[in-house]
């Protein structure tokens, strides 16, 4: 022991210190970090630059008052960030400006620039560059900087554009802050199993292992009919080089292995380094997940969602959720928000992974789902990937949403017929009820039916409408339903179904979006056209029906619950529904077509951006990079929700203990995800405050940020959450 604190004591300047003593020495840890960083940035071309903000990321760290601090134990916090952060900022180097931010946020995240007025306790770069700082000066003792290699081209490019700047300092932030954190870890920790995954040649050939056992002597009509989409997906990944290109495939045509097919030839002809599957609900995660699991192998597939659990008990799942801080493995399932967000993002925690996104093939299943108000930015950032960080982007969707304007480039279509695979997989027909109908009225004529489903635009619609149906067989589906008792409900009626029993389903539009699902019949409250499209996918899905007998009928309620987030869209789907030229086929591509362009025409109608409705591409323009100010405004999904935990299964009881108790950590709340209901709050008579104040509801944690239900009562076997969800309305008791 006194041997190895004299070995501690002859180390100058220490960087880390493990409870048990262990230094490591801090120039070790700067040239760690700069050795990873840079690897991480040759990807993109800028490996001297990476080095460069790891050698200078900590050191302020050795100055006298920090040394005092990291011998002590603890204390008062140095600032050790702006130290490095100020010597690139005094080279007056243009190009240096980015690594300047990088080193400046690798803790608390990425500043804005702020301005010259800005105080030393802004928090903007220019405000930290005023504050007075310990004499850091002893680092040149160790070593000396380093030059910076000639302006590559993806900086040069970032120097032409605010938006590109930020894109790449993003990118030299995310090579620095995993770095730092894998050179820390394996200091702390020593070294943890990562990125020990199958390579993707070796992923390729599984797939074509099944390919041929399954697709390759197709005798049905509709199997070849697949098998041919599928081979023009090969074909497009061994022999395209385009950086931008779209699947449309209707329903029941095998989009997603065949899009799978398309990005492991891509990716291994191209050299690419991983896939990225990026899909907006966690119900289609899921279900594209178990489909590639059962095709690659348990341990190859990493889902990265809120609801994705991972015990690290297991060595191949710690090796997976290890995977999802930084997204090193060679396939990726992860969510719109996970994915755009971090793009946007100036947090450590969401950037860290981004710099493993570059040479990458890309996949945007349910492309229309992306948010019509930030559609912009969304599309700039696949823009920016696609042609500056060497990323394959595929659009794929069965309703694609006219994108083509967006990229100066063009997109290029994969499928060689797209209105003749519509024609052939065409299994519905969408008729427009006229006049307007009661819940009474379309409850009855519901019950007529017997396997049906019904969906509606809100929560409170689908419990009123399911409680006017009476007899058995009848199901309800929302998010006032935890994801556990849904994922349940959900699988009870594809059993109920199969067994051609009765099934009546009431529903929100969370059932519309690539949920595996087969109806002879289904309603749908009128919405965009979109919905009204994903709806007809739930109806007739396995074609086994006549195409005369599988209606989809469009009503419209006599007194329909106001929803402003779908006003715009169900407006443009009346002038779609008025034109002559679509109404005897509202499901043809020359009908979304029209339906896409009219949206997009009128949102960017007039002085404000609809496709960009939160500011972010002028807020970059007009702001001096504002990193922070970007992170808050651009969430993918906003809403004005908490969550709340349903104790009512054992694991949800465990869980509430345990956060009684105080133990808190990332995979718990993971683990809580599974049995939360989303409930509105903010103002006083939404659903949390109100079942606050009648004691309904017991808060947890020091902040008070857990809530978990306390009376029972009010979550209901059938119809989840028992309150009044709409703004304005109490709950009842």
């Amino acid at each position: 022991m006194g041997r190895a604190m004299k070995m501690n004591n002859e180390i100058a300047f220490w960087g880390h210190r493990t409870e048990d003593g262990r230094v490591q020495p801090l120039v070790e840890h700067l040239r760690g970090v700069g050795k990873l960083a840079g690897e991480f940035a040759d990807s993109f071309g800028e490996g001297e630059m990476g080095k460069l903000v790891g050698l200078y990321h900590d050191v302020g760290k050795y100055s006298k008052e920090f040394q005092d601090y990291i011998r002590a134990g603890g204390g008062r916090k140095v600032d050790h960030s702006s130290a490095g952060m100020r010597e690139l900022m005094a080279a007056r180097k243009k190009e240096l400006m980015a690594a300047a931010f990088c080193v400046a946020g690798h803790h608390g995240g990425l500043p804005d620039g702020g301005t010259k007025a800005d105080a030393p306790d802004s928090g903007t770069l220019m405000g930290r560059c005023k504050k007075n700082l310990f004499d850091y000066s002893a680092y040149r003792e160790e070593w000396s900087a380093p030059t910076v290699a000639a302006i590559s081209p993806v900086q040069r490019a970032a120097q032409t554009s605010k938006f590109a700047f930020m894109c790449y300092t993003r990118m030299l932030f995310s090579c620095l802050v995993d770095a730092d954190f894998l050179d820390t870890e394996k200091f702390m920790r020593g070294d943890m199993e990562r990125g020990t995954f199958a390579p993707l040649d070796a992923l390729k050939a599984k797939l074509d292992s099944h390919i041929e056992h399954n697709f390759l002597n197709p005798t049905s009509a509709i199997n070849k009919r697949r098998t041919k989409i599928l081979q023009e997906c090969i074909a497009a990944g061994d022999e395209r080089d385009e950086a931008l290109q779209s699947l449309t495939v209707p329903t029941g045509g095998g989009k997603t292995i065949s899009s799978l097919a398309f990005a492991l030839h891509h990716a291994v002809k191209r050299g690419k380094r991983r896939i990225i599957y990026v899909i907006p609900y966690t119900s289609i995660i899921e279900q594209t997940a178990a489909i590639f699991r059962d095709i690659l192998g348990e341990a190859n597939v990493v889902e990265h969602h809120i609801q994705a659990e991972y015990d690290d008990t297991d060595e191949t799942m710690s090796r997976k959720r290890l995977a999802t801080e930084n997204w090193d493995a060679p396939l990726i399932v992860t969510t719109n928000v996970q994915f755009f967000e971090s793009l946007f993002a100036n947090r450590t925690s969401r950037c860290r992974k981004l710099h493993n996104i570059v040479e990458s093939v890309i996949i945007f299943d349910e492309a229309q789902m992306i948010p019509v108000e930030l559609l912009r930015p969304c599309m700039e950032a696949i823009k920016e990937l696609t042609e500056q960080y060497h990323c394959t982007a595929l659009l794929c969707t069965a309703t694609q949403p006219s994108l083509n304007k967006f990229f100066s480039r063009g997109i290029r279509e994969i499928c060689s017929d797209v209105p003749g695979n519509y024609d052939f997989f065409r299994r519905t027909n969408i008729a427009l009820l006229q006049g307007k109908v009661s819940q009474e009225e379309l409850a009855e004529r519901l019950m007529q039916e017997h396997q049906v489903l019904c969906i509606v635009n809100t929560k409170r619609e689908a419990r009123t409408l399911f409680e006017k149906m009476n007899g058995e067989g009848n199901w309800h589906l929302s998010t006032n339903l935890y994801p556990e008792h849904r994922k349940r409900q959900l699988d009870a009626i594809r059993k109920t179904l199969q067994k051609g029993e009765p099934c009546r389903v009431i529903a929100t539009s969370l059932i519309e979006a690539g949920v595996d699902v087969d109806f002879p019949c289904v309603y749908r409250q009128k919405a965009g056209l979109d919905s009204v499209i994903q709806a007809a996918g739930r109806c007739n899905r396995e074609g086994k029906r006549p195409l005369e007998e599988s209606i989809v009928y469009v009503f419209e309620f006599e007194e329909a619950i106001k929803n402003n987030s779908i006003a715009l869209n169900r407006s443009v789907a009346e002038m779609v529904y008025e034109d002559a030229t679509y109404i005897k086929d509202l499901g043809a591509t020359e009908a979304i077509r029209r339906y896409f362009d009219l949206l997009h025409d009128i949102k960017s109608y007039g002085t404000s951006d609809g496709l960009d409705a939160r500011g972010i591409l002028s807020c970059i323009e007009e702001e001096n990079f504002p990193f922070a100010e970007i992170d808050k405004r651009f969430v993918l999904i906003a809403d004005s929700t908490k969550p709340l935990l349903i104790p009512i299964e054992e694991n949800a009881i465990q869980i509430a203990d345990a956060l009684r108790d105080g133990y808190i950590s990332r995979s718990l709340l993971r683990q809580a995800g599974k049995y939360c209901v989303n409930v509105r709050y903010g103002k006083e008579y939404t659903p949390l405050e109100t079942m606050l104040r009648n004691g309904k509801i017991e808060v947890l944690g020091e902040s008070n940020e857990f809530y978990v239900l306390s009376d029972m009562a009010l979550y209901d076997s059938l119809v989840g959450l028992m309150d009044n969800i709409e703004e304005g309305e109490a709950i009842i008791y």
